[in-house]
């Protein structure tokens, strides 16, 4: 897929330092000094025109959110809502959010092992074709970089409209040794999920009446741990 952006787009977000990072690699291991507090991480890997992200760093202001994406026009555009999002009479971004461009390919360059929180994959592109397979974000290629770099509360949280692709991903995730939990293939199915943020996607999806996939993956020994717990406490 090509994006065709704006004239001057690339100057645009060049100019937007206070939330626009455009060499993440000069950050790796080191993003709790460009948030300036150790706050849990939260990255969106692929996050569009930006809703999710924006809406979350103004409701969590506790962790620090970053988004990725590699198109540079939907970097600008992520910036306007995440602007807009925030309220701010001066215009300025909300400080727990950074705006990454960057091939999710080299996700490695970017974050040390253990320095990420959670990983959120929303509507990722599905590659329908098997030849494309190994694309998926949520192969198992992309996931095993995903839990070197998640810590020890680790966690993916993972949507789709795409059966298939969930399907496909599900899978993945079982055939790498990694738990499970709320598994949906109809989210919306009982009403609207407690503390959920919707996507530009979603919103169109959820107005055609089409069903939306849903899983979360435990990751880290701590988060295993806390389920385990919690598992223990609805069969006592």
């Amino acid at each position: 897929m090509r994006l065709r952006g704006r004239k001057g787009t690339r100057e645009q977000i060049e100019r937007q330092t206070d939330l626009v990072v455009l060499n993440p690699q000069h950050w790796k291991g080191r993003w709790a000094e460009r948030f300036g507090n150790d706050r849990p991480i939260h990255v969106e890997l692929g996050m569009g025109k930006g809703k999710f992200i924006s809406e979350m760093s103004v409701l969590h202001p506790d962790i620090n959110f970053i988004g990725i994406d590699v198109y540079d026009e939907l970097i600008r555009r992520a910036s306007e809502k995440a602007r807009a999002a925030a309220g701010r009479e001066d215009g300025g971004a909300p400080e727990n959010l950074a705006l990454v461009m960057l091939n999710v390919e080299r996700i490695e360059e970017a974050f040390a092992e253990g320095e990420i929180e959670r990983i959120y994959l929303n509507f990722s592109d599905p590659w329908p074709k098997k030849r494309h397979a190994k694309r998926r974000l949520t192969h198992p290629a992309f996931v095993r970089k995903y839990v070197r770099l998640l810590n020890d509360r680790g966690e993916i949280h993972f949507k789709t409209d795409s059966l298939p692709f969930f399907e496909f991903s599900l899978n993945s995730f079982a055939d790498l040794g990694l738990t499970m939990r709320n598994i949906t293939m109809d989210l919306y199915k009982n009403g609207e999920p407690p503390g959920n943020v919707m996507t530009e996607y979603e919103m169109k999806f959820r107005e055609k009446g089409q069903p939306i996939c849903r899983v979360e993956v435990v990751v880290g020994e701590t988060a295993l741990r806390q389920h385990a717990d919690r598992l223990k406490h609805l069969w006592d």
